[in-house]
């Protein structure tokens, strides 16, 4: 079967396009592909989902599945969001499902970034603070009681 394309949602083009490295702009991702598994990642971690609705058909048009780096990641999604190891399955419907739980993790990791990135003009910088930030959070939150291995 074909590998699927990963739409962004039409509303949000605009922005995904700013995030883009070109010749003109300097943004933070070298590929839009860069762009759907980092959005993927942070709508997952933050456990938001948002409906792709009508999706963009031009720039920026769809990432084919084997452009991601790692692919596999949207089966990773797909099972840890359904708990459902018949998710993996070769079916059509269950392909159509990983790719739509992915692209809701995508469009909602847009969302968040779009709303961390409003009025921001060096997005490089603000998205390592971001992740700089959220590697402090993870680290004191985790805190281990040694007593419980002893």
């Amino acid at each position: 079967m074909a590998l699927a394309r990963i739409h962004f949602s039409e509303d949000k083009a605009e922005f995904v396009r700013s995030l883009k490295a070109s010749d003109f702009e300097n943004g933070p991702f070298q590929t839009y592909a860069d762009i759907v598994i980092f959005s993927a990642a942070l709508g997952y971690n933050y456990r938001k989902r948002v409906l792709l609705g009508n999706y963009s058909r031009k720039d920026p048009d769809a990432v084919l599945q084997e452009q991601l780096r790692n692919p596999f990641i949207i089966q990773l999604i797909a099972i840890a969001e359904t708990r459902d190891p018949k998710i993996l399955s070769d079916q059509k419907e269950n392909e159509i499902q990983r790719i739509e739980l992915f692209e809701e993790y995508v469009n909602g990791g847009l969302e968040i970034l779009s709303n961390e990135l409003n009025g921001v003009v060096d997005y490089t910088e603000k998205i390592l603070l971001m992740l700089k930030l959220a590697k402090q959070s993870n680290v004191q939150s985790q805190d281990f009681d040694l007593s419980k291995f002893l």
